[in-house]
């Protein structure tokens, strides 16, 4: 593959991008409804704070299932056929949760599947992406799909929550069933059908034995160890997202401000996207990830002085900017997984992201019933700046690293 650098509108112009794009959208405005909608019909039903805290809880525990196991249906399966299976069966889950007066368990239940349809949804669709963008498009498609996510980060909850106000809770999960169909839709006319490029051995195996392979291959290799090990990163600078509340009442603010903090690193990751992507060619990019990887962190080392919002809005900004060096490591990662286990190894990172983040927010949360908030913080980017330069040491130096399985040299 050609080393050229590839523009946004070089991306764009992929049909098969913009189906995929499109359907992003779609995901990301269903799981907002749904998560808004059956915690304000919860909270409606019961007035119990812990069972809406519960059901919202509930949609963030399935990728750590289903992202080691179920993500393997990616690699044994033609991912289109996947990814529509998925939205569509998602679609009738759904549908269900309509129905007036089902029990408060049924729905949990129901959101539990929906949400471990997840797994292998994604794992198809990443698994895709660099088939439907070759070289250097595939960084540009996957910046574009990080400052989806973010801008969905920073809008979805309020537009979310502007949705059920007007259509009610039943309302928003009806809109939320025909995301769902409208995306298997859009798959299925604007994704070419491939077949799996697999050999009879790995046809033959199990779901769970597939796991273990794939687990072999993304741990067995320190290149691919050191790039898992930057994405999981995240689990020290996604901290302050779970003490934006407490820390905006340290200031003597509310909920503007505790908003304004967590809007902050998403802005930051997408200015992040666009300028990495845009002003630096591919090796560059290469040879920035560890200084990148650090930047995500050393920013939370300022909140020891207890920052005004203004400046820790700044901070927090910053930390969002480093956050582009996992553009160059997702590029890195690509080229060094073999396509038939592509599926199973971005399964293997999702499920890995979802726990260290969700212990990382526990710990924080923990720690800052006995300290300061922002100690916590800055104790957490310490931490992480430990790590990304023992990373960029070694193991994340361009000349170890390739993008299109050509080496990168350093200078």
């Amino acid at each position: 593959m050609s080393q050229a650098q590839a523009t946004y509108r070089e991306t764009f112009a992929v049909s098969e991008f913009r189906a995929l794009w499109v359907a992003q959208i779609f995901s990301i405005v269903g799981d907002y409804l749904a998560r808004i909608a059956l915690s304000v019909l919860v909270f409606h039903r019961t007035g119990s704070t812990f069972l809406t805290a519960t059901i919202f809880a509930v949609s963030f525990l399935p990728p750590v299932i289903g992202g080691p196991i179920l993500a393997g249906l990616a690699d044994r399966y033609p991912r289109r056929t996947v990814m529509v299976l998925c939205d569509l069966l998602r679609a009738a889950l759904v549908a269900l949760m309509v129905i007036s007066h089902v029990p408060i368990l049924v729905l949990a239940a129901l959101l539990f599947v929906t949400e471990l349809l997840a797994s292998p949804f994604s794992a198809a669709r990443s698994a895709t992406l660099p088939d439907v963008l070759p070289g250097d498009l595939y960084v540009m498609g996957s910046a574009v799909s990080n400052i989806t996510n973010e801008l969905g980060q920073v809008f979805g909850l309020g537009v979310g929550g502007t949705v059920v106000a007007v259509l009610g809770t039943h309302g928003a999960l009806g809109v939320d069933a025909a995301t769902f169909l409208l995306s298997a839709v859009v798959l299925r006319l604007g994704v070419r059908k491939r077949g799996i490029d697999q050999d009879e051995e790995s046809g033959r195996v199990s779901l769970l034995a597939g796991t273990m392979a794939g687990t072999r291959l993304v741990f067995g290799q320190p290149r691919l160890r050191a790039l898992v090990c930057l994405a999981w990163l995240c689990a020290f600078y996604v901290v302050p997202e779970g003490l934006a509340v407490p820390y905006a009442a340290s200031l003597g603010g509310g909920a503007a401000t505790a908003g304004l903090l967590l809007a902050a690193n998403p802005a930051g990751t997408v200015l992040g996207a666009v300028v990495v992507s845009r002003l630096f060619t591919p090796p560059r990019r290469l040879q920035l990830m560890g200084p990148l990887a650090v930047l995500s962190c050393v920013p939370l080392l300022g909140f020891v002085a207890k920052p005004g919002l203004v400046w820790a809005t700044v901070l927090l900004a910053v930390s969002g900017i480093g956050s582009a060096y996992n553009l160059p490591a997702n590029a890195a990662f690509v080229a060094a997984v073999p396509s038939h286990q592509r599926g199973q190894a971005f399964g293997l990172v999702a499920s890995g992201m979802s726990v260290f983040q969700g212990v990382a927010l526990l710990a924080g949360g923990a720690l800052a019933q006995f300290s300061q908030p922002s100690l916590v913080i800055a104790g957490a980017g310490a931490a992480g700046v430990v790590v990304a330069l023992l990373l960029a040491a070694a193991p994340l130096r361009p000349g170890r690293l390739a993008v299109s399985g050509a080496p990168v040299p350093a200078g």
